[in-house]
């Protein structure tokens, strides 16, 4: 009888390993944008995708100023001189649910809430040049489990006392 949340994006991958598995077949200098599209990557009709301009590519790409531009990823490198040339992409897939459990009566009455939280989370940056990939990376969670609890001493009379608490502070 306690609720439960779920976000799926309908589009992308079933699994961490399924969208990591699908970004490691990807070579920068030979994989094609038709390429990257074909292993699910794709830049227009995908939920989830940001298109990042030049100026803010700079800050992501190379975010430190001391460090020497050779010491960068050649792709990186490459798509730093091509400016408004090299488009950037990041990607960001995932699925998450939540799960109240516990005690009914205390979760009702708002005297104590226990969610379970999991799933996992997928993000994926990748450079393309001339219609081909220059540079891809990811990074992520595999599996994201945890719980979260909140206790409220006064319960329902809980947020009352936030909200009385607020006017008086105005």
């Amino acid at each position: 009888m306690l609720p439960r949340t779920a976000s799926d994006p309908r589009i992308g991958f079933d699994s961490f390993e399924k969208a990591e598995q699908a970004l490691d077949r990807v070579e920068p200098y030979r994989t094609t944008l038709q390429e990257l599209e074909a292993l699910g990557f794709r830049v227009r009709e995908t939920a989830n995708v940001v298109r990042i301009g030049y100026p803010d590519s700079i800050a992501r790409l190379a975010p430190n100023s001391a460090v020497p531009l050779d010491t960068l990823d050649p792709g990186i490198r490459e798509c730093i001189a091509a400016r408004d040339a090299c488009s950037l992409y990041e990607f960001h897939f995932g699925r998450r649910d939540q799960r109240r459990d516990g005690n009914f009566l205390l979760d009702f009455f708002n005297f104590k809430r226990r969610t379970v939280v999991t799933g996992w989370r997928f993000n994926a940056l990748v450079a393309i040049k001339n219609n081909t990939v220059v540079f891809a990376s990811h990074s992520g969670e595999a599996r994201i489990d945890h719980v979260e609890e909140r206790r409220n001493p006064l319960g329902p009379l809980q947020s009352s006392g936030e909200i009385a608490g607020d006017l008086v502070t105005r």
